[in-house]
């Protein structure tokens, strides 16, 4: 929320406080007996000094709002008392602007209806005191413009706090949006360099020899075609090395499968290093028929999982494992999920 400074707020309330019972005490010579004035400063000190307490919260406690307002109610009751309504009192009627400063405190502290209550109560006193041409002559007017605008002051500044917050909220949704959309865009240009880096000089080869390839180079081809669908569905299953080992795991007849699903996203560079790394080596010099490599959900103790699966004669295998009993696995090994330091 967007406030009015504290210590500024409490500086101004408590020099106006100051100035009004300054302006009380050097005419306690005006009234007929100026004990019921003393009370008033009393307890208008009080009211004022608990109303602007630095620790108290931002919003005035009801209880104190009503307080503020029997001492509101309390002053003119007591000053008017002993004055005379048809002589100029002076200085001595300083309890209007007092109660207009105290009802403008707790208007700031959002407790308006208390407010408007107090300076509403101010101006009837004084119409029947004095009459109605008393409200501009003793100066109620002005106590009620000063709550008027501190009301208003202080609702427009609670509706730009709350649009400061909407629009810090909706900058922050669209500064993640945004990066979101550069990383697919960022990531799509990665994966579309590496693409044409491997297959760009196989293609090239075949225009010129116009698609007549021995069957060697077929099989390379296809080798490509599986580099290019690890691409999408290896992600951070790869790296140079990884990538090496794959592709002479495929010459050597491995049929490999690599499957990020997202269990590896949370490593940071060098903890997804070592993880490929030992990918790279569990890959390294393998004979099995199928090697299946695929990531762990983030909750597991396991990075990534490597599974080998020497197949029956007819050569099938789904992508968790053998289609017969024939089929077995004779390679299994859990990659850990590398433990980060503090």
């Amino acid at each position: 929320m967007i406030t009015l400074p504290r210590f500024l707020f409490l500086g101004l309330g408590a020099l106006f406080s100051a100035y009004h019972l300054f302006l009380g005490l050097s005419s306690l010579s005006i009234p007929q007996n100026p004990g019921p004035a003393i009370a008033a400063m009393i307890l208008y000190a009080v009211a004022t000094v608990i109303s602007l307490w630095p620790t108290s919260p931002t919003k005035m406690p009801l209880w104190l709002a009503a307080f503020d307002l029997a001492v509101c109610v309390a002053i003119p009751i007591l000053v008017t008392s002993q004055l005379d309504p048809a002589k100029d009192n002076g200085y001595a009627t300083w309890y209007v602007a007092a109660v207009g400063t105290l009802m403008t405190i707790v208007a700031v502290r959002r407790q308006q209806f208390a407010a408007w209550v107090g300076v509403g109560y101010l101006a009837v006193q004084t119409i029947v005191w004095a009459g109605v041409a008393a409200l501009a002559g003793l100066g109620v007017i002005g106590s009620v413009v000063w709550v008027g605008v501190a009301v208003v002051i202080s609702g427009s500044l609670a509706k730009a706090g709350r649009d400061a917050l909407q629009f810090a909220r909706a900058e922050r949704e669209a500064t993640e949006w945004q990066a979101a959309q550069e990383a697919h865009v960022m990531e799509r240009q990665m994966r579309l360099r590496q693409t044409y880096r491997v297959a760009a000089p196989m293609l090239a080869e075949i225009v010129r020899r116009g698609g007549d390839l021995t069957e060697a180079e077929r099989r390379e081809c296809r080798y490509l075609e599986g580099a290019i669908r690890d691409e999408i569905r290896g992600r951070r299953l790869l790296n140079d090395d990884v990538r090496r080992q794959v592709m002479d795991a495929r010459r050597r007849g491995v049929v490999v499968s690599l499957l990020d699903e997202g269990g590896i996203d949370d490593l940071d560079e060098r903890s997804l290093t070592v993880v490929l790394k030992r990918l790279a080596d569990a890959i390294r010099g393998t004979t099995t028929d199928k090697l299946i490599v695929r990531t762990v959900p983030r909750s597991s103790k396991t990075a990534v999982t490597v599974v080998g699966l020497r197949m029956s004669d007819d050569g099938s295998a789904n992508a968790l494992g053998a289609d017969t009993e024939d089929d077995e696995v004779d390679l299994w090994l859990e990659i850990p999920r590398p433990i980060r330091e503090l």
